[in-house]
C-alpha cells in the first residue's frame, strides 16, 4: 500500500508542515512507527516517545512545537479521531467468506438471502430468515426461528438461541451467545430452586457490535433489547429483560443485572455493575467498578461502590485517603484537652487553697 501524503491530508483535512511528496505504507502507533510509516500525537504521556520516533509523518495538533525537521506533520484539530479516520478510509473490513460451506447444515425451510456466505459446520435451523449479504462462520449455531438482517456478520461459535432477532449491520464476535436462559429460579418453602421458564427472546437493532464471550440472556418474558449503535465489548453479560438505548457503551466485564434499564448515550466502562430493576438515564457515564445500586435520574459521572457524583466520590476517597492522617491529629487534640483540662482543675484547686 502506497498513500501520497496529501490525499491522507485531504481526507482528515489537514494541514501539512514539512515535505509534501512522502508516501506512506502504513500506520503505526508512535513509539513503534518505522520509516515510511504515519502515526499520531494525542495525549501528553506519548510526548516523550516523539523525540525518538521513526515515522515519516505525524498527526498533530495545530499549536504542536515542530521541533523536528525530518519528519512531516499534519496539523488537524484531534489527532486520534484523524487516525481513526483514516484507518477508517484506507482499511475497511474485508471478511473472507465466500458461498455456502458443504458441511453447513441448512433446514429446507430456513431463507438464506442472495449473497450470503455460510461457513463450515453451521447449523441453521427451521424458520431462520436470513438476510443478503450476510456472513456466518465455521461452528455458529441458529436455533428455530432466529432472524439475521442484512449485511450483518456472526463469527466463529457463536450460538443464537430460538426466536432472536439481529438486525442489520450487526456485528457479533467469537464465542457469544444471544438468548440463553435468563437467571430465573423460584425457590420453594424447603429453600429448593425451581426453574421459572424463559419464554421471552432477545432483540437486536441495527448497527450494534457484540463482542466476544458476552452472554446476553432472553427475556422471561417479553424481549431483552439491544437498541441500535450500541457497542458491547469483551465478556459483558446482560441478564433477562435489560433494555440498552441507543448508542450506549458497554465496556469489559461489565454486568447487568435483569430489569435494569439503560437511557441513550451512556458508557458503562470496565467492570461496572448494574443492580436489577434499576433505570439509569440518558448520558451517564459509569466509571470503571462502578457500583449501581439505585436508579439514576441525572446525566453525569458515577464513581465508586456503592456509586456517586463523580465530584462527591472523589472528595470521599480523598477523606478515605487521609483518615489515618486524621486519627492520629484526633489523638493529639484528645491528648492536649485532657492536659489543659488537668491544668484547669489543678488551677481551680490552688485558688481554692
Amino acid at each position: 500500500m502506497k498513500i501520497k501524503l496529501e490525499e491522507a491530508a485531504e481526507v482528515v483535512n489537514g494541514n501539512i508542515v514539512g515535505d509534501k511528496n512522502i508516501a506512506i505504507s502504513s500506520f503505526a502507533k508512535i513509539e513503534e512507527a518505522k520509516s515510511g510509516e504515519l502515526t499520531f500525537l494525542y495525549l501528553d504521556s506519548y510526548k516523550k516517545f516523539f523525540p525518538s520516533t521513526k515515522a515519516s509523518a505525524i498527526l498533530v495538533k495545530h499549536d504542536f512545537p515542530k521541533t523536528r525537521d525530518n519528519i512531516t506533520y499534519i496539523e488537524v484539530e484531534s489527532p486520534n479521531k484523524a487516525f481513526a479516520k483514516l484507518l477508517q478510509h484506507y482499511f475497511k473490513p474485508d471478511y473472507k467468506l465466500s458461498g455456502i460451506d458443504s458441511t453447513a447444515s441448512i433446514h429446507p425451510a430456513a431463507i438464506v438471502g442472495r449473497n450470503s456466505a455460510i461457513g463450515k459446520n453451521v447449523v441453521i435451523s427451521e424458520g431462520c430468515r436470513i438476510g443478503s449479504n450476510v456472513k456466518i462462520f465455521h461452528n455458529a449455531v441458529l436455533l428455530e426461528d432466529v432472524e439475521v438482517g442484512d449485511n450483518s456478520v456472526i463469527y466463529q461459535n457463536v450460538s443464537i438461541r430460538e426466536g432472536s432477532r439481529i438486525g442489520r449491520n450487526v456485528i457479533i464476535h467469537a464465542n457469544s451467545v444471544i438468548g440463553s436462559d435468563g437467571f430465573g429460579y423460584d425457590i420453594d418453602e424447603n429453600r429448593i430452586f425451581h426453574k421459572v421458564p424463559q419464554i421471552g427472546i432477545v432483540i437486536i437493532e441495527d448497527d450494534v457490535e457484540i463482542g466476544s464471550n458476552v452472554s446476553v440472556d432472553r427475556a422471561s418474558l417479553g424481549a431483552t433489547v439491544i437498541k441500535k449503535g450500541v457497542k458491547v465489548d469483551n465478556l459483558v453479560q446482560i441478564a433477562h429483560n435489560v433494555v440498552i438505548g441507543e448508542n450506549s457503551i458497554v465496556a469489559g466485564q461489565a454486568g447487568i443485572a435483569g430489569s435494569s434499564k439503560i437511557g441513550k448515550n451512556c458508557y458503562l466502562l470496565g467492570q461496572a455493575g448494574v443492580s436489577g430493576h434499576l433505570e439509569i438515564t440518558d448520558d451517564v457515564i459509569l466509571h470503571p467498578q462502578a457500583g449501581i445500586s439505585k436508579s439514576i435520574s441525572k446525566p453525569g459521572n458515577y464513581f465508586g461502590s456503592p456509586a456517586k457524583e463523580i465530584k462527591t466520590a472523589f472528595k470521599l476517597e480523598s477523606h478515605y485517603r487521609n483518615l489515618q492522617n486524621y486519627a492520629d491529629r484526633i489523638m493529639q487534640l484528645e491528648k492536649r484537652v485532657e492536659e489543659l483540662l488537668k491544668k484547669a482543675e489543678e488551677m481551680k484547686n490552688n485558688k481554692s487553697i
